[in-house]
């Protein structure tokens, strides 16, 4: 007898449920969160997940505003609209790199807006349909198992209906405030958006001290938490205070002549490619275990599903044939690019290897949840394979660099979106949410998202360039130069496998090697602006003698701020992208609202201005308690 689950929305209820408000509302929020997170994966290195944010617009205008009361109507929003953020970020880890190399050869618009959005399309849609069989392995038949924490705190928030107004409320709050604070910073520039101090005394010299204050970086501080925002700092504490220095005292006139930023480009940077590529893959490695019983697990599972002949709307996926013909297409697209020279029996290994990492992604985002995902480790392994086999098979030069990127970026993608599916549709396991329509919404998010991310890249390429102090582009460099590195074996090896014994050191001694290592590798202002929010978590975190409920409500408002800080300095800095581009008097309009020759402030101001920010998003938090206390 089948055993009846007890869901929010009962299995015979008549809700709103996919209709045009929650596809047209779940699309603008996918291009939203979409494009603040390119933005802010391109800036950082990190993307943050956008369910819950999501869902607490939707519910704040489908509730408060619309006056419509569906909590299915919501959940397909924050499916759509989580879709978004998710393409973006396999997206900008790996596109970026083709974009560099279009500069370095000089050969402009070889990277075509279509390839883009093809390359998306297809990672996109193969990682919701190869997560459609895997639902009732991974979502049903091991409920209570896997927590998958993103989808259940996203159930719980969406249970929580008659809150979305004061909820939405603080996102839209903060992504004003973040929006303002990026259009006087970096549109106006009547004040810097970072500090930044040489050091160079006669007992330490080489190095300098900098902090980028930027909303987007303090609430991606809060959001990681203290701990992550630590061995980050850390990881950059040992670049700029104690490589350089040791650099530019046994280096030679060579290295001292040097600036600060040129020793990090020429010389840190490589070890910390090695540190981020070998934390990626012990990541991995230490996940395979899980990896290979989740695989298994999964696979026995889907040989051994009931007949769903009669399934009811909580148990009814998208047809198997539907299935099969979207992979059938995606084969032959894969074929077709010219981009990715693989031959028809390449482009059926492609989809195999991609069902194994979305299948390894959806599981483990069901255990560790999405943040802490390897990602990054999978592209990291897929380049290394798929680079080596391309050269053993005389696929080299520009045609095969750019053949191994399409590669890897299809299945990041796969990972990515398989990752952000199986947290949707615990979601809606949870409030009682029809499946297959929440698979025919994430495919929607992922069509849409596929279109607008390809506009999102080439913008922010045209004004500022990947690459740049703007947007340095991080994770895609680090691609880039792994490709390199085994195409052309032009890399400096030692510096790459100091990195590499860094990494392992710290796997040895207890630190988490990713965080560590990314800190490592990027600059050290950027650590140090993520580790303000880091402080502002770890003091909401110290609190003592509160009532466990009001701690985790006031550390969601805090979670809520922040996640509006990230979207609104990601839409601004879109927009201000869009100014740049705009004919104004013989300028462009970002030129015509520069007043920085006029009226910019010192770097003293800037720490005032970041410090009054972290004082707000305290405020936010600690009057959550106030309200608590007032009933």
């Amino acid at each position: 007898m089948k055993k009846k689950r007890d869901t929010v929305v009962a299995e015979n209820t008549n809700l709103r449920e996919f209709t045009a408000l929650s596809v047209i509302l779940g699309v603008l929020l996918a291009i939203l969160f979409g494009a603040a997170n390119a933005y802010l994966g391109l800036r950082v290195g990190l993307t943050i997940s956008a369910s819950i944010p999501a869902a607490v617009i939707s519910m704040g205008i489908v509730r408060i505003i619309l006056k419509r009361d569906s909590i299915l109507e919501n959940n397909i929003v924050q499916t759509i609209g989580s879709a978004g953020e998710s393409l973006a970020a396999g997206a900008i880890f790996t596109l970026p790199a083709a974009f560099l190399w279009e500069t370095e050869w000089n050969t402009p618009g070889h990277i075509s807006f279509v390839n883009i959005f093809l390359l998306a399309l297809i990672g996109g849609i193969l990682g919701v349909v190869f997560m459609i069989p895997l639902r009732r392995a991974l979502i049903v038949k091991e409920d209570g198992i896997l927590p998958y924490p993103e989808g259940t705190a996203c159930a719980e928030v969406l249970k929580s209906g008659e809150e979305g107004g004061a909820k939405a409320s603080t996102v839209f709050k903060a992504l004003g405030v973040s929006a303002v604070y990026k259009f006087f910073s970096s549109g106006l520039k009547i004040f810097p958006e970072g500090i930044n101090f040489d050091i160079n005394t006669k007992v330490f010299a080489g190095t300098a001290f900098g902090m980028d204050a930027l909303p987007a970086l303090m609430g991606v501080g809060y959001i990681v938490g203290p701990q992550i925002s630590a061995f980050m700092l850390s990881g950059g504490i040992l670049a700029w205070f104690v490589l350089m220095p040791l650099l530019n005292l046994i280096g030679g006139p060579e290295i001292s002549s040097l600036s600060p930023s040129e020793v990090w480009g020429s010389y840190i940077r490589y070890i910390g490619a090695g540190a981020v590529a070998t934390g990626g893959i012990i990541s991995l490695i230490k996940s395979l275990p899980v990896i290979l019983s989740s695989f298994k697990d999964s696979m026995a599972s889907l040989k051994n599903r009931e007949n769903k002949k009669n399934a009811g709307r909580l148990d009814t996926d998208l047809p198997f044939i539907a299935s099969l013909v979207l992979i059938v297409i995606s084969v032959i697209l894969i074929f077709l690019l010219p981009s990715v020279p693989v031959g028809i029996l390449g482009a059926i290994l492609i989809v195999v290897f991609g069902f194994f990492f979305a299948t390894v992604s959806s599981r483990m985002v069901g255990i560790i949840g999405s943040s802490n995902n390897p990602v990054s480790g999978m592209a990291i392994a897929t380049l290394l394979i798929s680079t080596l086999i391309l050269k053993a098979s005389g696929i080299v030069g520009h045609h095969g660099m750019l053949a191994a990127i399409s590669i890897g970026t299809i299945i990041c993608i796969i990972a990515a979106i398989a990752g952000d599916a199986s947290q949707d549709l615990k979601t809606g396991f949870i409030v009682g949410s029809t499946p297959k329509l929440q698979q025919i919404a994430e495919l929607i998010g992922v069509c849409v998202s596929a279109i607008v991310i390809g506009g999102v890249l080439w913008l922010l390429n045209t004004t500022w360039g990947f690459g740049s102090s703007e947007l340095p582009a991080p994770q895609a460099t680090l691609m880039k130069l792994i490709i390199e590195g085994v195409m052309d074996g032009n890399l400096p090896w030692n510096l790459v496998i100091v990195g590499v014994f860094i990494a392992i050191m710290a796997e040895l001694v207890g630190v988490s090697v990713l965080p560590f290592a990314i800190g490592l590798y990027l600059p050290l202002a950027t650590s140090s602006g993520i580790m303000v929010g880091g402080i502002v978590r770890l003091i909401v975190d110290k609190l003592k003698n509160r009532d466990p409920k009001e701690k985790e409500d006031a550390t969601t408002s805090g979670t809520l701020f922040s996640a509006g800080l990230i979207a609104g300095e990601g839409l601004m800095g879109i927009i201000l992208a869009i100014f740049a581009l705009i004919p104004a008097k013989g300028k462009t309009l970002a030129d015509v609202i520069d007043l920085s020759k006029t009226h910019q402030f010192s770097q003293i101001f800037t720490i005032i201005i970041y410090a009054l920010l972290a004082v707000l998003l305290l405020f936010v938090i600690f009057k959550n308690f106030t309200k608590k206390v007032k009933k």
